[in-house]
């Protein structure tokens, strides 16, 4: 019978943090990830001054600055006379101790790539791709484990159990482990989808801005990433059959109406298949637990993707998780209470990042794709131009946002000792 004391279920940013630190604890610990790679389009890519402090205290700083990437230093919106108003500045966050002024955006897989690497130096952390869990495993009505399918050619698989002291649910806002736990979830109106494409951006397109472009009833995030703009476009929820249904030429007279600046590239679509669906939640568990096992990430929170902050928030549940649990788990002694403090410290924090997107569904997404909005709203522009300095509380508040978590002793390392 297969045995380790953590296992968790998902390889994402929140199961590859979380398996790095507890492996660094000396806790043994069992990764399923149900993919052959990491390589997956339009996840999450943002990685936010918290966890790029979090990759410095783990000794990854220089791995991590080896990778292709892009940073947003500020974020503007567009002003009533056709230019651009600053409303968030990264900069200014070192006048609150910020190491890093900035939004790098890296592709998500490097970055487990990176965390994966790290972790296998660890000896008691273990990597099992193509493992996908299907279901739990009770005995006396408290988790023990999992049942898991690993692919091992086009049509076959072999079935296995491996049991574990804690089982922690890592694997996403689709969780397997968190649907069969009967754990209830309250679920928020979400008044839009987000289609995900890339356009080509040239040479001399150097800014490090992140521009919401508004007008006519739509919406769409331009996100400057290396050698290309990643944008997000935002239409009513649901609308998915018929938005393909229009076709490819329709889509990009869309596209080029919303942003003229890209008229000129659209062309770069080749089909409808190059625009990835995200069919948005936002939701939370009311408890994240029940006697073993751990709902953590997206499986406890799903995040919309206004201000791109899931994969920090996953990752701070994750580095929250290791800190509480990681001797529990040492002494074999993990208990409900222990469970229920994760989510005690990191409730606050995503009640107030949900709550927040929520204000901006309701204020500006909402309206501006009802066509009730052809613009930010005027006042917020004319306070941010009249008082610059207020232009850290945005910056603030995405950058580093409520109760950021540091790397647990036991886990930090210099970058000579991570060979």
């Amino acid at each position: 019978m297969e045995r380790t004391t953590c296992c968790v279920v998902g390889g994402g940013p929140a199961g590859m943090m979380l398996g790095l630190l507890l492996a660094r604890a000396g806790v043994d610990v069992t990764v399923l990830e149900k993919h052959g790679d990491f390589l997956r389009d339009f996840r999450g890519d943002t990685v936010h001054p918290t966890t790029l402090d979090l990759l410095d205290d783990l000794g990854l700083a220089e791995r991590f600055a080896a990778l292709p990437q892009s940073r947003v230093t500020e974020v503007a919106l567009p002003d009533e006379h056709g230019g651009v108003q600053r409303v968030g500045n990264f900069d200014l966050l070192t006048k609150v101790g910020v190491r890093h002024p900035y939004v790098a955006l890296v592709p998500q897989w490097d970055l487990l790539d990176l965390l994966a690497d790290a972790a296998r130096s660890e000896p008691g952390f273990h990597l099992r791709m193509d493992t996908r869990a299907t279901s739990m495993i009770r005995e006396n009505g408290r988790v023990v484990g999992v049942r898991y399918r690993t692919t091992t050619g086009e049509h076959e698989h072999t079935d296995g159990e491996i049991r574990a002291d804690l089982t922690v649910a890592c694997d996403g806002r689709h969780s397997v482990l968190r649907d069969g736990s009967g754990l209830p979830v309250t679920e928020f109106d979400v008044p839009f989808d987000t289609w995900w494409f890339r356009l080509p951006r040239h040479a001399h397109e150097t800014e490090a801005t992140l521009v919401p472009k508004i007008g006519n009833g739509r919406f769409a995030v331009v996100i400057p990433r290396e050698g290309y703009f990643q944008i997000g476009y935002l239409a009513p929820k649901g609308i998915d059959a018929r938005l393909r249904a229009r076709g490819l030429e329709a889509f990009r007279t869309d596209v080029a109406e919303l942003i003229p600046e890209f008229a000129d590239r659209v062309e770069a679509l080749e089909s409808m298949d190059d625009v990835k669906h995200l069919d948005v939640h936002l939701n939370r568990l009311r408890r994240w637990h029940v006697d073993g096992l751990l709902c953590i990430g997206d499986a406890a929170h799903a995040m919309s993707p206004i201000g791109g902050v899931g994969i920090n928030l996953a990752i701070q549940d994750a580095v929250a998780t290791a800190a509480l649990l990681a001797a529990p788990l040492q002494r074999g002694t993990v208990t409900a209470d222990d469970l229920a403090r994760v989510r005690n410290r990191r409730r606050i924090p995503t009640m107030l990042v949900q709550g927040l997107q929520r204000i901006m569904h309701a204020n500006i997404a909402g309206p501006a794709l009802a066509g009730e909005l052809d613009g930010p709203p005027a006042p917020l522009i004319r306070l941010m131009r009249r008082v610059p300095a207020l232009q850290i509380v945005p910056a603030y508040l995405v950058g580093v946002g409520f109760r950021p978590q540091r790397a647990p002793d036991f886990a930090r390392r210099t970058p000579a000792s991570t060979g």
